[in-house]
């Protein structure tokens, strides 16, 4: 096993993002290109969000619940800051230079309010707020240069103090640049700008030049405050200066020295915690930074952070260090409270920081249940763990039980690194280490956040030595009774990582977690009385859970249903059953009747055997060659796995199927079989179960069949899903047995007979056949097939087939029946339940994400698929298309939404990627212009022509119709799209299509009957090019003129050619204005002439042409003499 790079041990602090903020980005509608976040500020109790739209959110930080939304008429929020010391007060800068402070009233519960509007800075653009640490006063900072103090009289004083008394603004001063950071501490204001750093006493009216050397460019600076314990001592002021320097000042201005992190900042960058990266370390050294420091920011009691378009940097200043960077890119501000940090993005996204020592950053991520990443920080930062500091906050109990936490099958390299460092933490020979590896050995039970200990079956070690052994494992020593501490921080743990069946008591929060959820209630004052109360709960416990392990040795998916079942009589505890395939091979031989390895070897030799015959060309390229070679390769699979019913060729047969899968049985008979008897007789076996059920003999029969109406139902054959091997397969085997029964899948070959549905000779029943044998191969073969194929074969092969996929469906959902989301979608809202899958992601292509997305979508409607498209390209159209497919208008509605996502350069791209098969590209189409439409006869008039001015109609998915027509097709496909746009009367895509296709002249008899000119005298409008097209569109006119005007007098309303209200419409006055403008009117006039229509043109026509020659002759004139300039610039310069 490859080392992986580790951390080394001076570093000890980590940027961590412990919850995802986009849903509420979403749900405050910022996450859009039209409305986006423009500016933040953060207090002890708000998160403040200003939006491009004029509003301002303060949103409570505290469960994220409660928020007020403030409205500024002003224009965009550019600038906003909270006072820190009372929260009742926000000020708010707009883009029009106006400044705004107001009162929120949550003291009183009463409405918000303006209490200060300035103007001081109108028409400028506000770059700083900055509040006084004391007083109710503002300061504000402009891009001149112009510093002023807004002193603010509150309600609070009285109510005729707060309407008679207004203090008028004071101009503090006016630097030489514009103002790049305010910071105010102790009566002193520090003003940074573009060229130097000020200090100024706000009550003796001082002012001070810190610093002799000017700069040039965006440097920031902050007071840094003297710690609790640091006496009389005064704080100090850190400057950024060019080339990552800071200089370091005292409290009276004068500069005390100057720090360089330049070649400190050579180091490599650690890694950002968060859900949606796996965390990695290069250790490869990069080149020493000298960067600009644009913001310095006072951040916990020793450190000051900036950052810049790279990244994050926290430094401490006083021992001249680095603590860490991060690579956090394109970041247009940061807002901090003490070791929080909220940045705010270019894009308008936000992002929730932490600084965190390692070892507390760990234990927030085991409390909150992400074990699989903070598995991962441990084994990156194992050096800090290591030391003696962190050791006591992550004792080895707790690494105990993360490594308990993870999936040993899936996870064996995280494992083991986790493994290696819990070995460096303890010697071998240890009395903690044996109680551990023994308790590894058996694997019997492991710890949840809430107390209650999770059993995992093992077969082999149900007996009544195994139980001894694991009660004076679980008691030997008094660090098991307390597997988690209480901690004392500002964060409360998660809901959604709480069992409901734990005992949480908030009147004592110094209370240990006791295991097993014992009440409080239950304790003694006195120690022993206590231990021993404790130590008779924990025999109960084992007794029951060792007679609860004794019915549990069955397959993975009955006993999911059976804890089900079980969960009302045991609820003092849960016990969770898990069995992984490695489990199974480390575990004794059984005396339930389970196919052994060695049983499998006529299925290995076939397998070997048929992935020969398929890289044989002649076969592969052969599909009735490769289908003979998987019907005889079929046999052996069916042999072991499946039974011969499922063989048969006829629909009737596939009605009587998996006698021995009832239910019922399956519920009441949960026993093991004592005398390793065959359960199931191969010839007339069901699926078999990883322990085969049975009540007696005679129920085993070969009689015994299923109701007819069950094969109909899906819902009804979920008991019949095999989603787990039922025996030790080798993880190779178990490759190639994937491999061929999904490629049966794909050619069709449900039977090792001649059972093909292509053999039919009538087309329904060969179809019917076909999708019910499809069901039963899915059903009975899940755990051996690839689901990203199978989805994927299913949305091609069976569109017509809603069966097929809702079995896959119902397949996934009884391979999750036990995730914790499906847990959650039973009380949660929405939003929680978005956020609780982001955070389990990355899902990549996972087709577990799809299954979860529909139950979501059964749940909240429509109002669920929105929010998907978050989960892009994890979940495709083509998923969506399928959850929806009795509702395609709520399909239409994700698809719109997705594309209106992305930029519009970046649309088109996206919609040609989705587009696979291009079949695809006519189906939505269809859908688009059927949906949020124009009625036909809206748009078509009788005869199949457009209606006059019908393109000018609203189509609710208009912008996402036009990408699908401008995407490069084949001739065919654009002139399908033609069609479905003439028949729906979607004229913009019509004519668009007609040029694409070349169809000039229909283009022209359509815009005639729309009867709009700027179809084709727009920037995008259809001009002709020939002699021969001007005449037939000047003859489309006269035509299209003499039915409106035979129409119009018919109705009572002759009105004249000429006429103001004819002016945009297709007339022959009207075409030879545009034909004169295009060829000019020398050349037209002869053209009009010779069409016959001279007569026709009124003496508008002739002055416009009158106009035209005017332009044509200064043109031209003015063409000449700028030609004679530069002749004679250029015959000067060669003399």
């Amino acid at each position: 096993m490859a080392s992986a790079q580790v951390i080394p041990d001076s570093y000890n602090h980590v940027l961590a993002e412990f919850e995802c903020l986009d849903p509420l980005l979403s749900a405050l509608r910022l996450n859009s290109s039209r409305l986006k976040c423009t500016c933040i500020a953060v207090s002890r109790r708000w998160l403040a969000l200003g939006t491009s739209g004029g509003g301002l959110n303060l949103i409570q930080k505290e469960g994220w619940k409660q928020r007020l939304f403030l409205t500024h008429k002003e224009g965009a929020i550019s600038r906003v800051a909270c006072c820190l010391h009372d929260e009742d007060y926000v000020a708010v800068a707009t883009s029009q230079g106006l400044v705004v402070v107001w009162e929120l009233n949550q003291e009183r519960r009463g409405k918000p309010e303006r209490i200060y509007v300035s103007s001081e800075h109108k028409g400028r653009k506000v770059t700083a707020l900055c509040w006084d640490t004391a007083a109710l006063r503002v300061f504000v900072g402009d891009h001149v240069g112009k510093v002023s103090a807004i002193k603010i009289n509150t309600s609070k004083q009285g109510k005729a103090a707060a309407t008679f008394v207004m203090f008028p603004v004071q101009i503090i001063t006016t630097v030489d640049s514009r103002v790049v950071q305010l910071d105010y501490l102790d009566g002193r204001l520090l003003i940074s700008s573009l060229t130097r750093t000020y200090l100024c006493d706000t009550e003796r009216e001082k002012f001070w030049k810190i610093g002799n050397k000017e700069r040039d460019g965006e440097f920031g600076a902050c007071f840094f405050p003297a710690g609790k314990n640091s006496g009389n001592q005064q704080p100090l002021i850190y400057c950024a200066r060019p080339g990552s320097r800071m200089w370091e000042v005292n409290f009276e201005g004068e500069v005390q020295s100057t720090h360089q992190f330049k070649q400190l900042l050579s180091l490599p960058p650690l890694p950002v915690v968060t859900f949606s990266l796996e965390p990695r370390y290069t250790g490869s050294s990069c080149s020493p930074q000298s960067l600009s420091f644009p913001k310095l920011l006072y951040l916990t009691e020793h450190c000051v952070m900036t950052w810049t378009e790279r990244g994050i940097y926290i430094f401490v200043p006083q021992s001249v260090q680095v603590l860490l960077w991060s690579e956090v890119k394109d970041i247009q501000d940061i807002a901090v409270y003490k070791n929080e940090l909220f940045c705010l993005h270019t894009n308008g996204k936000v992002i929730h920081l932490s600084l965190l020592l390692v070892d507390r950053c760990i234990e927030r991520l085991m409390r909150r249940g992400f074990w699989t990443l903070a598995a991962r920080v441990c084994c990156l930062f194992q050096n800090s763990i290591i030391s003696c500091r962190a050791r006591k906050n992550l004792p080895l109990d707790k690494l105990e039980h993360l490594k308990s936490q993870l999936d040993i099958s899936a996870q064996q390299d995280l494992v083991a690194r986790l493994e290696e460092l819990i070995s460096k933490l303890e010697p071998p020979d240890s009395a903690c280490s044996s109680r551990r590896s023994s308790i590894s050995s058996h694997e019997s039970f492991s710890v949840l956040d809430s107390g209650i200990y999770r059993v995992i079956s093992r077969r082999g070690s149900q007996s009544d030595e195994d139980s001894c052994s694991l009660h004076s494992q679980t008691f030997s020593e008094d660090e098991r009774l307390k597997e988690f501490p209480a901690h004392h921080e500002d964060e409360q743990v998660e809901p959604d990582n709480v069992s409901h069946a734990s005992v949480t008591v908030e009147a004592d929060r110094n209370e240990t977690f006791l295991p097993f959820s014992i009440p409080l209630s239950f304790r003694s004052p006195s120690p022993l009385v206590s231990l021993q109360a404790v130590k008779e709960s924990v025999s109960s416990f084992v007794r029951k859970t060792t007679e609860k392990i004794g019915t549990l040795h069955v397959s993975p998916d009955i006993r999911g249903r059976q804890e089900a079942k079980d969960d009302e009589q045991l609820q003092e505890v849960t016990v969770n059953v898990v069995a992984f395939p490695q489990e199974e091979k480390e575990s004794e031989p059984q005396s339930c009747p389970l196919p052994e390895e060695d049983d499998l070897r006529d299925l290995k030799a076939a397998t070997a055997e048929a992935i020969a015959k398929l890289q044989d060309p002649l076969v592969l390229l052969e599909p009735q060659r490769m289908r003979r070679v998987l019907q005889e390769w079929l046999f052996y699979l069916e042999e072991k796995f499946g039974s011969k019913e499922c063989s048969a060729s006829s629909v009737k047969k596939s009605k009587i199927v998996h006698a021995e899968e009832q239910q019922e049985v399956l519920e009441e008979n949960l026993q093991l079989n004592p005398n390793g008897e065959d359960c199931v007789d191969k010839e007339q076996s069901g699926v078999l179960e990883a322990c085969t059920v049975k009540e007696n003999t005679a129920e085993t029969g070969v009689g015994k069949t299923v109701c007819e109406n069950n094969t109909n139902s899906v819902g009804a054959q979920d008991c019949c899903f095999r989603v787990s091997p039922p025996c030790v397969i080798d993880q190779d085997v178990q490759k190639d047995l994937t491999e061929l029964t999904t490629l049966c899948f794909e050619l069709r070959v449900f039977s090792c007979g001649n059972g093909n549905a292509e053999e039919s000779s009538d087309q329904t029943q060969m179809l019917a056949a076909s999708c019910t044998l499809a069901c039963r191969f899915i059903r009975s073969y899940f755990f051996l097939l690839d689901l990203k194929r199978l989805k994927q074969c299913v949305i091609t092969s069976y569109t017509n087939s809603p069966n097929v996929w809702e079995t896959y469906i119902a397949g996934l959902k009884e391979l999750t029946c036990h995730s914790p989301v499906v847990l959650a979608m039973e009380n949660e809202d929405m939003l929680k339940i978005l956020k609780q899958l982001h955070d389990l992601g990355p899902w990549d292509d996972s087709p577990l994400l799809l299954v979860h997305a529909q139950r979501l979508y059964e749940k909240f409607g429509e109002t669920a698929l929105r929010p998907l498209i978050k989960f892009h390209p994890s979940i495709l159209p083509s998923d969506i298309r399928q959850l929806c497919r009795n509702d395609p208008a709520h399909f239409l509605a994700y698809l719109d939404s997705l594309v209106k996502s992305k930029p519009e350069d970046k649309r088109s791209y996206l919609l040609r990627s989705l587009l696979q098969p291009e079949s695809l590209r006519l189906d939505w189409l269809c859908l688009a212009v059927s949906y949020d439409a124009p009625q036909r006869a809206n748009t078509v008039d009788a005869e199949g022509n457009p209606r006059p001015r019908s393109h000018l109609f609203t189509w609710g998915y208009g912008q996402l119709i036009l990408l699908l027509i401008k995407l490069p097709s084949d001739f065919v496909t654009k002139e399908k799209m033609a069609d479905i746009c003439k028949t729906y009367g979607f004229w913009p895509g019509y004519l668009f299509l007609c040029l694409e296709l070349d169809r000039r002249i229909e283009a022209f008899t359509n815009i005639a009957h729309l009867d709009d000119l700027s179809l084709l005298n727009g920037e995008d409008g259809l001009i002709p090019e020939t002699t021969e097209e001007w005449k037939f569109l000047l003859h489309l006119a006269e035509n299209h003129s003499a039915a409106l005007h035979h129409h119009s007098t018919h109705n009572g309303n002759a009105a004249s050619s000429g006429s103001p209200s004819w002016a945009n419409c297709i007339t022959v006055e009207n075409v030879s204005l545009l034909l004169a403008k295009a060829i000019g009117p020398n050349r037209a006039l002869p053209l009009l002439q010779e069409c016959g229509f001279s007569l026709e043109l009124s003496e508008r026509f002739t002055n416009v042409c009158e106009i035209l020659r005017i332009a044509e002759k200064r043109q031209r004139a003015l063409i000449q003499s700028m030609l004679e300039r530069c002749d004679r610039f250029l015959w000067s310069q060669q003399a």
